[in-house]
């Protein structure tokens, strides 16, 4: 029965805290599940990657994983319903207010600051992820030369494209590149 409290109350404080996206809420994320010890930094970025491939929000995606992982299909359902809960209930709450709050100075002025702060956020975690996935593991800093070729040739295509076509490349189609990619390299 506690695990259904932590996992309630530990999403709950992800769909509490977390603005700017999914991206922006994994750092919150990965401090919850490693706190109650629900997984491990390696599960955390293999669950990242399959939550990135599969449809839907990437925070749901993860909130419905690890709970499945501790707790069954009642954990799921409830680290489900936990981290969307917040933003549903906002949502809600800024549909009643809508014209007043969007006319506030005071309410744009948050708005603005925020976007700054969120794109730090983003990435601070993306230098992160790229850190722990292309150092191999026992060493103090030795790259592994596959991960960073990788990661440069998605860089090269990704601002290439935005080159060539205004709008870049879809993220669809550069995530099936870097599976691709990935595949074929390990």
């Amino acid at each position: 029965m506690m695990i259904y409290i932590d996992l309630f109350l530990g999403f709950l404080k992800v769909g509490l805290f977390s603005f700017g996206g999914a991206y922006a809420a994994i750092p919150l994320i990965r401090d919850v599940v490693l706190h109650y010890g629900w997984i491990n930094d390696e599960q955390l970025a293999c669950m990242i990657a399959v939550s990135e491939s599969t449809p839907g929000p990437i925070m749901v995606n993860m909130a419905t994983y690890v709970g499945s992982m501790t707790a069954g299909i009642p954990g799921a359902m409830i680290a489900t319903f936990s981290v969307v809960l917040p933003a549903f209930v906002i949502i809600i709450l800024i549909m009643i207010m809508l014209k007043g709050l969007l006319k506030n100075p005071y309410a744009q002025a948050v708005l603005r600051g925020l976007k700054p702060c969120i794109m730090g956020i983003i990435l601070a975690m993306g230098i992160s992820m790229i850190m722990q996935n292309t150092v191999i593991k026992g060493t103090i800093f030795s790259p592994d030369i596959k991960s960073v070729m990788v990661c440069l040739v998605l860089a090269v295509v990704y601002f290439g494209s935005r080159k060539i076509v205004k709008s870049g490349i879809s993220p669809i189609l550069l995530i099936c590149i870097a599976a691709v990619m990935g595949m074929s390299v390990y």
